[in-house]
């Protein structure tokens, strides 16, 4: 029987994303997520739940989501949830869902890291140089 394990997430960095480097040298970010959920209850008045996730990234693209992301910054992101358990300190078994994240895109604004033009700092070079041709302002992935 076939299966799929696929997650689209929209949401905003509950922290900093949190950057190191495993042994190989390979990059790995870890950052959590809120996404939000607004309804009406039965009796009319507004209701809000709050989805929390835990999510790590490998590689360049955890580089660039340490380098351009910061806490309360929109962010989408693709991937695959992983089951994770483990025996605690105190003997207790824990457990958790935690997405792997495949691909994200910039939502919304960007971060005052990424150089906008709220800001009175240059944008660096890699963001004005054409010659790869990327359009400028965009990052090249």
């Amino acid at each position: 029987m076939p299966s799929l394990n696929k997650v689209l997430i929209i949401g905003h960095l509950t922290r900093d994303p949190q950057l190191s480097y495993l042994p190989s040298q390979a990059a790995v970010a870890e950052f959590g997520l809120a996404m939000n959920r607004k309804y009406k209850k039965q009796d009319g008045s507004p209701g809000e739940e709050v989805c929390f996730v835990n999510c790590l990234i490998f590689g360049k693209r955890a580089e660039v989501i340490r380098s351009y992301f910061k806490k309360g910054d929109p962010i989408f992101v693709e991937g695959r949830l992983r089951f994770e358990s483990w025996t605690a300190d105190g003997g207790s078994n824990r457990s958790r869902l935690r997405v792997f994240v495949e691909n994200f895109e910039f939502v919304g604004h960007r971060s005052k890291a990424a150089g906008d033009a709220n800001t009175d700092e240059k944008p660096d070079q890699a963001a004005t140089d054409t010659t790869d041709n990327t359009p400028p302002g965009e990052i090249p992935f």
